[in-house]
């Protein structure tokens, strides 16, 4: 009993280690959750009541996500981070608008951010609906043509459309964002800022960061 008791104290020491000394570089700090996410090993099991309590006041997040509406793409989730940890603005198609380049400005200028992900996903319905050329006569199209210069870019590629199409279109919001002025693209000359992208396996649960140096 009490070596039971000995490795339960030390494995609850060793979680409670990762999340207080997380890494200070915020991209490996998503990587490092995504792989205990995709390991089965989260350790983002906390008093959610004393966590709420401590967040009334205000946030600080470490990294903007950017990513597809999709129910199977809980960013909190496949990063294995706690509330107040991310700052997310989700759409379908992870595409980006003024109103979400707002909400990002918002999470980086505001709530001290440094790191925005832009994250695509394995079997997007809207990225596989803009690969199709499907039509809708309501506010989806607008949705599906955000996404057609990604799918131009890649139709006469080889290989798993579906997948260099999403990865584009994260490229293409990526690059949109670098642009974005007066905000985004001078605090990146500044170096206080780093835009990534990311693509999200739904099978496997793992990450692929496409930027990653």
């Amino acid at each position: 009993m009490p070596y039971i008791l000995i490795m339960f104290v030390t494995t609850a020491f060793s979680l409670s280690a990762v999340e207080v000394n997380p890494s200070k570089n915020p991209l490996e700090r998503l990587i490092q959750g995504n792989q205990r996410y995709v390991n089965s090993t989260t350790v983002c099991h906390e008093d959610w009541t004393a966590k709420r309590t401590a967040l009334l006041a205000n946030q600080k997040p470490f990294a903007v996500i950017v990513t597809c509406s999709d129910s199977r793409v809980p960013p909190e989730i496949i990063f294995d981070q706690t509330l107040g940890a991310l700052f997310v603005v989700r759409v379908a198609g992870n595409i980006v608008d003024d109103f979400a380049i707002g909400s990002i400005e918002y999470g980086v200028n505001i709530l001290g951010a440094d790191l925005v992900l832009v994250l695509g996903h394995s079997n997007c319905g809207a990225v596989d609906a803009a690969l199709k050329g499907m039509k809708f006569d309501n506010h989806i199209q607008e949705v599906l043509n955000a996404i057609q210069p990604a799918i131009a870019a890649t139709k006469s590629q080889p290989g798993n459309l579906l997948e260099k199409a999403t990865k584009t279109n994260v490229k293409l919001v990526e690059n949109k964002l670098r642009t974005s002025k007066p905000l985004l693209s001078q605090l990146i000359e500044k170096g206080t800022l780093r835009i990534s992208g990311g693509y999200y396996d739904l099978e496997t649960g793992k990450v692929e960061f496409l930027d990653k140096q």
